[in-house]
């Protein structure tokens, strides 16, 4: 476990009553809290950015009566399959289904697939969210 360490840190009035409203407003416990999670976000954005591993995942909302389209995702799956670790398929209503695939992998690579998939004509909406894949601390 990590040695706790206190600093202070000044800020604007102004700013500071905006951050304690955004505190009351996610719910944190403490101030610290909160300054803790946008530094393991900040973290986590330069891991994204130097290219580092990172796990996440990949969304797609699409029309699964689109002619090949099924067959265009499995195959850019089968095109990336070292960043997969599973997908998931879900019906949403008789003309949509929400594909989720949990990746992990080089960021850069990770947003390739992403962006191969968000290509495809059908390809209603797609996110893809990526974390660190180890501790950030």
């Amino acid at each position: 476990m990590s040695k706790l360490v206190r600093f202070g840190v000044s800020l604007e009035k102004g700013l500071l009553d905006k951050f304690d409203a955004l505190v009351a407003e996610k719910g944190y416990a403490s101030r610290s809290e909160a300054f803790r999670d946008l530094i393991r976000g900040t973290l986590v954005e330069k891991t994204w950015k130097s290219g580092e591993i990172v796990a996440g995942a990949v969304t797609l909302v699409y029309d699964h009566h689109r002619k090949d389209l099924m067959s265009r995702i499995t195959d850019i799956q089968h095109d990336f399959h070292a960043l997969i670790i599973s997908a998931q398929h879900v019906h949403l209503d008789h003309d949509h289904c929400l594909e989720i695939i949990a990746v992990r992998g080089r960021a850069g690579d990770v947003g390739r697939l992403a962006d191969a998939l968000r290509s495809i004509k059908g390809v209603m909406h797609g996110t893809v969210s990526m974390s660190s894949a180890g501790d950030i601390e």
